[in-house]
């Protein structure tokens, strides 16, 4: 996304909802057929009024059948952002701004259902990885992520310590939103460092949870938003890719311990096009939520954005302090992010990013005017948006 599609969308309307794992009321059709309609009411438009869907990364609803079964108009947009791993999430937001940008389409909805009736679990993921990997037993993600989170702390000096405050913060934030799945259940440093160990370094609560549920954001142009919603969320930029030589397929990457934002050979990563859409840097960011489907990836997708310093220094501005709302200068997964809240394939940390520059969120930044949200790390193919306030354009 280029400076000419700065601030020329928005999103005005949201919902989520989230179950315990294999709990849904119904499968992935009625519910999202159910957060598509609740987002549209936040919106304040008809479902009819729908001519563009965006999925992300699975699920057989493309916008023809969800079309049909909201009574639309006309279907003029209807795409699936690959990238399962949570890695092209923030690319499918992208994809909703393009389409209206380019005058495809007027009104998108961006979603994502998982059920585990309907399409099993994700921890086990053979689609994924080749033979070399799963010949040797290498075969979820966890292990994979591990191998890498494990040579970003040997080779890069960035110490285990970061990763457990990550955690921490989400699990301190959860504790004021009523709907995480960890709200009245604190972590404290002993728990965290009792729990078993599920793959080296990752302990138990370094992974992501696993949830049934449906998410959905509406997405219209900057004009249209601007009749609408006095705090619709402007995304100010946007960027996807996999960089040359970067691929967990591989896994003998030369920048093994990015996250896969960071650019290479001289050419400018997702990162740094991110920053370049939105004539804005890290600096400029009042609040993030990073795609944590583990702890070690996320602390390196912060490394990759500017946001923090690789090496020992990292664990020098990654402290659960820093890391809180209301507390920090780089408040982190405010809901309690996919570790603490919930997780539809991260989907649920753009809601949150969304509510950051509506001022509704459970853990506010106070004057937040710029929201970065940052897709699943460590995949194939991984992607970024920057949120803002009106006042940013």
């Amino acid at each position: 996304m280029n400076t000419a599609l700065r601030g020329t969308t928005a999103v005005v309307g949201v919902a989520e909802h989230h179950y315990k794992r294999g709990e849904a009321p119904h499968g992935e059709m009625p519910m999202t057929l159910e957060a598509i309609v609740a987002a549209c009411a936040d919106a304040g438009i008809s479902p009819r009024e729908l001519d563009g869907f965006v999925s992300y990364a699975g699920g057989g609803y493309d916008g023809a059948m969800l079309g049909g079964a909201l009574g639309v108009d006309d279907v003029l947009w209807s795409t699936m952002m690959w990238g399962g791993g949570g890695g092209g999430v923030a690319a499918a937001i992208n994809n909703a701004a393009v389409a209206i940008a380019s005058g495809q389409a007027n009104t998108v909805v961006v979603y994502r259902s998982m059920a585990q009736a309907d399409t099993g679990r994700l921890g086990y993921a053979s689609y994924f990885y080749g033979p070399h990997y799963l010949a040797h037993g290498v075969g979820s993600p966890a292990q994979v992520c591990a191998l890498r989170t494990q040579r970003l702390i040997e080779h890069d000096g960035v110490p285990r310590e970061a990763l457990r405050a990550l955690v921490l913060a989400a699990y301190r934030h959860a504790q004021n939103n009523p709907t995480a799945a960890a709200y009245g259940k604190p972590l404290d440093e002993d728990a965290y460092e009792a729990s078993r160990l599920i793959t080296e370094p990752f302990h138990l609560f370094d992974c992501s949870r696993e949830n049934d549920g449906a998410v959905a954001l509406i997405v219209v142009s900057a004009e249209r938003a601007k009749a609408m919603k006095s705090d619709a969320a402007y995304i100010l930029s946007g960027a996807q890719g996999a960089p040359g030589g970067y691929s967990s397929l591989i896994d003998n990457d030369d920048m093994y311990t990015s996250a896969g934002f960071a650019g290479r050979a001289g050419r400018p990563g997702v990162a740094e096009r991110l920053w370049a859409g939105a004539g804005l840097g890290p600096d400029d960011v009042d609040v993030t939520q990073v795609y944590e489907n583990f702890s070690g990836p996320a602390v390196a997708a912060l490394i990759d954005h500017g946001l923090a310093p690789t090496g020992p220094a990292a664990g020098e501005v990654l402290t659960v302090d820093n890391l809180t709302a209301g507390i920090g200068k780089l408040p982190v997964n405010t809901s309690g992010g996919n570790i603490a809240d919930s997780f539809v394939n991260g989907m649920g940390l753009a809601v949150e990013a969304v509510r950051q520059i509506r001022g509704t969120s459970t853990n506010q930044v106070e004057g937040a005017r710029t929201s970065l949200f940052i897709g699943g790390p460590m995949a194939p193919l991984v992607s970024s948006t920057l949120f803002g306030h009106q006042d940013t354009l």
